[in-house]
């Protein structure tokens, strides 16, 4: 029997948000943890659990990570972390599948859709063998209560409603600890 665990150096949680309808934000969350239970023979049963420490947030900008962790958007005193359930897989093809889930924010929960591409496995040159993952999925930010804006006087408002999820991940397939002999 194997598992397969994250290798957070190589996996990846970002956004990104239009700015004034002109320009995209990207950012990212620096901490989070994964649980997976990737079942090889059928990739439609296995299980996620993500959970972000919401004010890892980071924008490459301190003053909006400060408003963005704040009672307007995460308000990460009070909700410190985002999570992600999956709730149901679909095989696509060998390399495309679905993964449903339920994502809380806020105390929020919603039905959430990620579009996951398989990118492949390769053995590394320290023996493991590593599988890689990508998933994207586009969500309003309003469905969870993320709604603060401002009205530009040109039309149009300071921060998008839809964001941009982007998702790399890399696992390594690891042995199961044997039970000791009796």
């Amino acid at each position: 029997m194997t598992t397969w665990k994250p290798d957070y150096s190589h996996t990846h949680i970002m956004f990104s948000v239009k700015h004034m309808m002109i320009s995209t934000v990207r950012g990212q969350f620096d901490k989070f943890s994964i649980d997976a239970d990737i079942d090889e023979h059928d990739v439609a049963q296995s299980q996620v659990t993500v959970v972000i420490d919401a004010a890892s947030i980071n924008t490459k900008f301190d003053q909006r990570d400060a408003h963005l962790k704040g009672p307007d958007f995460f308000h990460t005193d009070v909700h410190p972390d985002i999570v992600f359930k999956s709730t149901k897989g679909v095989h696509l093809s060998d390399t495309h599948g679905k993964l449903m889930g339920d994502l809380t924010i806020k105390g929020v929960s919603k039905p959430v859709e990620l579009d996951v591409t398989f990118v492949g496995r390769a053995k590394s040159p320290w023996g493991t063998e590593n599988a890689g993952f990508s998933a994207k999925s586009k969500l309003n930010r309003k469905d969870w209560g993320l709604a603060w804006n401002v009205g530009l006087e040109t039309g149009g408002v300071l921060v998008g409603d839809e964001i941009t999820l982007d998702i790399e991940a890399e696992f390594v397939k690891t042995p199961a600890a044997q039970p000791a002999a009796a």
